[in-house]
């Protein structure tokens, strides 16, 4: 066990409430504040914006992200590093 980690889910439940950044299979990514998730990885997102291009930003608010068509998500601290 690392971090109170010792299943897949527990990752998000310690990024509940933080700023993730998920990676989309369209080829986009979004960033925002983790409210929720299912153990089917649909998501909400509040405060979320979409990135295009590595740097320009999209204010989308509050969004729910279906499971299926995310790729990865990543506590956003450790993704801009």
């Amino acid at each position: 066990m690392v971090n109170g980690i010792e299943r897949p889910l527990d990752v998000l439940n310690n990024a509940k409430g933080k700023e993730v950044l998920v990676q989309l299979k369209n080829n986009r990514q979004m960033v925002g504040t983790l409210l929720a998730f299912d153990i089917h990885i649909n998501i909400v997102l509040d405060n979320a914006k979409e990135i295009i291009d590595s740097e320009d930003r999209r204010n989308v608010g509050l969004t729910f992200l279906r499971g299926d068509t995310i790729i990865f998500i990543s506590p956003a601290s450790i993704a801009k590093e």
